[in-house]
């Protein structure tokens, strides 16, 4: 006799893969598997259809061999009570909760924290500090910008609805949509963003800096003392210029690819005092494209946790801010920490091949999904559930609105905080 078929559709389910965290999606659950996801994206459908296939190896390994989860959490805490420095990193792939437990398990044995932001935002972070943001919700800019500018980023293929929802959805003062925003894209290649976009202005590989610059300058009506910058003609700075300081309200995006390089935190800052001097005519604002996952949550949780966003070192007891100094790359390049926490191994193949070849030598505890990637050999591995598919949580937007994440399907294993918190009480028992 065949089972009855149950079928739910549950609704405003939030989605975790990219920074925008599409919170009005609607899942179709039939016989306890995730079956269809509207409106269609292809990240969403790929990341629900992964994280909702059912776990069918062991919670735990140790030593690459199945273990039992209380074994696994034992071995856990042994390796980090005999550690000197130990190291916690990544964060993006957790939820409010796991964030939180890292910190308390840090600041127990006086690690040093650090997130995937020093991989990718880090020097836009400082350069915040140096020079503050003009910033707003994305609801803010769906319902009143009318130019918004897409600077070093491909958003139609890294953040697939981000145009669908903030350029060709109406507002309250934008209620033609599309039709009443002017798009502007920047970059030194076409992508196809571009091609969606009113304007495309191709620079030169690198001249970002240069070009917030001349801008700057042209703002306040002065003239360059060349014909072209970073490959543009002065008359289409010219241009563009005029079109941001006349905009009623103006977005502008910007990829990681800008923070990157020698001087990317100055890179930033420039575009930054950019969008600070536009407001002297207009309402402006810039936000940064967010990679995926909840990067912008671990800021937020270190933030109001240690007070600093990310490259925190808790050794000496308190907090202490070092961007650099602290981040994982530089240390684990030198070889300082003897045991790595990584919760959530996906940038690990972003680690320099020094920073790589001091992961192979230390021990490291892995938490992570049952589907996700292996790029270590870890000493101690946790396989778990995944927030907004198997247990609730909180992620951020790229714009710092936090965001509920709902429970979809049942799942034994165990979520990173559980997991975290487990050793830090087998720590206490120690």
């Amino acid at each position: 006799m065949t089972k009855p078929r149950t079928d739910t559709l549950l609704t405003n389910i939030a989605c975790t893969r990219c920074g925008c965290v599409c919170d009005d999606l609607q899942v179709e659950i039939r016989d306890g598997a995730i079956h269809r996801i509207q409106p269609g994206c292809a990240l969403a459908e790929e990341w629900f259809r992964q994280a909702g296939q059912p776990a069918t190896a062991a919670p735990a390994e140790i030593d690459g061999q199945p273990a039992a989860l209380t074994d696994a959490i034992q071995r856990s805490a042994e390796l980090l009570q005999s550690a000197k420095l130990p190291l916690f990193f990544g964060l993006s792939r957790s939820s409010t909760d796991g964030q939180r437990a890292v910190c308390e398990l840090a600041d127990q044995l006086g690690g040093i924290i650090d997130t995937t932001a020093s991989l990718g935002h880090g020097p836009s972070i400082v350069a915040f500090q140096s020079a503050g943001e003009s910033t707003s919700t994305l609801g803010e800019v769906r319902h009143r910008s009318d130019l918004i500018i897409y600077w070093g980023c491909d958003p139609l293929r890294t953040h697939p609805r981000h145009m669908q929802r903030l350029v060709d959805a109406g507002g309250l003062a934008v209620p033609e949509g599309r039709a009443g925003r002017h798009v502007v894209v920047v970059d030194s290649q076409r992508t196809v963003t571009a091609d969606r976009a009113d304007q495309f202005l191709q620079a030169e590989a690198g001249s970002d800096l240069e070009i917030f610059s001349a801008l700057r300058l042209l703002l306040t009506g002065r003239q360059l003392r060349t014909s072209h910058v970073g490959g543009l003609p002065q008359d289409v700075l010219q241009q563009l210029a005029e079109r941001m300081k006349a905009a009623r309200y103006g977005a502008v995006f910007f990829g990681v690819s800008i923070a990157q390089g020698r001087c990317g935190h100055a890179t930033v800052e420039a575009l930054l005092r950019l969008v600070t001097d536009l407001n002297q005519w207009t309402r402006f604002v810039v936000r940064r494209m967010r990679v995926p996952g909840d990067v912008t949550g671990a800021d937020s949780v270190l933030c109001w946790q240690t007070g600093f966003p990310f490259s925190v070192s808790l050794t000496r007891g308190f907090p202490r801010y070092g961007p650099g100094e602290y981040s994982a790359e530089n240390l684990l390049a030198a070889g300082e920490p003897d045991c790595v926490v990584l919760v959530g191994g996906e940038r690990v193949p972003r680690f320099s091949a020094a920073a790589r070849r001091h992961l192979d030598k230390v021990p490291v505890i892995l938490l992570d999904p049952s589907f996700a990637e292996v790029h270590v050999r870890p000493a101690v591995r946790f396989r778990t559930a995944v927030y907004g598919i198997h247990r609730r949580g909180t992620a951020y937007r790229m714009d710092e609105v936090p965001i509920p994440l709902r429970q979809l399907l049942p799942s034994d294993l165990p979520s990173d905080d559980e997991v975290l918190r487990a050793v830090r009480a087998h720590l206490d028992q120690l």
